[in-house]
């Protein structure tokens, strides 16, 4: 599990933005420069890790990215540990090389952009992890460490 390096554009990547009930989860098909929502799975459901598993292999996954909640200063507190435990068994259960990613504010970013759509409440809640989860993904796919300039 590394923080983040160079990675062709040619491959599929996911991206989860865990939280504590709902992860997000959001990919970005081979050759695409975007990240689009995939939906969201409940933490707790058995159903958590073939669903998850099923994405990463349907897919064709090669790198999977984890949202790693910072504080706004920056540490790491109980969220941040949670998040790379399930960064660690998410390698282990896939074989997949994962990531960790700053996710501070894509929740918030993710329900202002839901609002100024006009979506109501019920949508919005059903809707802002895998939102959360693509801007998560976007905003690594952007950065020069992901693109390798």
């Amino acid at each position: 599990m590394s923080d983040a390096a160079a990675v062709d554009t040619s491959v599929s990547v996911l991206a989860i933005d865990p939280g504590s009930v709902r992860v997000g989860i959001a990919a970005r098909a081979a050759g695409s420069p975007v990240a689009t929502p995939v939906g969201s799975l409940l933490r707790s459901s058995s159903t958590f890790w073939p669903e998850l598993l099923r994405e990463v292999r349907e897919r064709e996954v090669r790198v999977i990215v984890v949202g790693l909640p910072r504080r706004l200063d920056g540490s790491e507190g109980d969220a941040a540990a949670l998040a790379r435990n399930l960064a660690r068994e998410v390698e282990r259960r896939t074989g997949v090389r994962c990531e960790l990613w700053d996710e501070r504010f894509t929740t918030a970013l993710a329900e202002r952009e839901l609002i100024s759509a006009g979506a109501r409440r019920r949508r919005r809640r059903d809707a802002i992890d895998a939102a959360a989860a693509t801007l998560l993904l976007q905003s690594w796919l952007d950065s020069p460490r992901a693109t390798g300039r």
